[in-house]
């Protein structure tokens, strides 16, 4: 039984990492248990590593939910200066996502449910809210 997750990206230095991630994530670190290693609880028992070390190529995308992918591509390209990237769709596809990378070159993406009934029943599932 799997009950919590991790993922890991690593960024060249430390400091720009945790920087980029906190305006990226909008929030502060969750846990920072030794230098070179910052730790983000995205939704209760999934985390985000940020370590200090050599990007892997090819790893990803953590693709992550969010409410409104537009306004969040726009405020991505604004405060991260992240280039222009598209917002993709397929009618067979219940979500539209994007992918982009961080300034180290790992994957990230963002997704967002088309069907807004499907989705706040997603967060309430997982968040265990009862209003959205």
């Amino acid at each position: 039984m799997f009950f919590e997750m991790t993922y890991q990206v690593r960024v060249i230095d430390i400091t720009e990492g945790y920087n980029w991630y906190k305006n990226f994530l909008n929030k502060d670190v969750d846990f920072k248990p030794h230098d070179g290693f910052v730790e983000w609880e995205l939704i209760p028992g999934c985390w985000l590593q940020v370590a200090e070390g050599t990007p892997s190529d090819g790893s990803g995308p953590l693709r992550l939910g969010v409410k409104d992918i537009n306004a969040e591509k726009v405020r991505l390209e604004k405060e991260l200066n992240i280039d222009d990237f598209q917002v993709y769709s397929r009618p067979e596809v219940p979500v539209k996502w994007v992918t982009f990378a961080d300034p180290w070159g790992n994957r990230i993406g963002l997704f967002e449910y088309i069907d807004k009934k499907e989705e706040n029943e997603r967060i309430k599932f997982i968040l265990g809210k009862v209003e959205v």
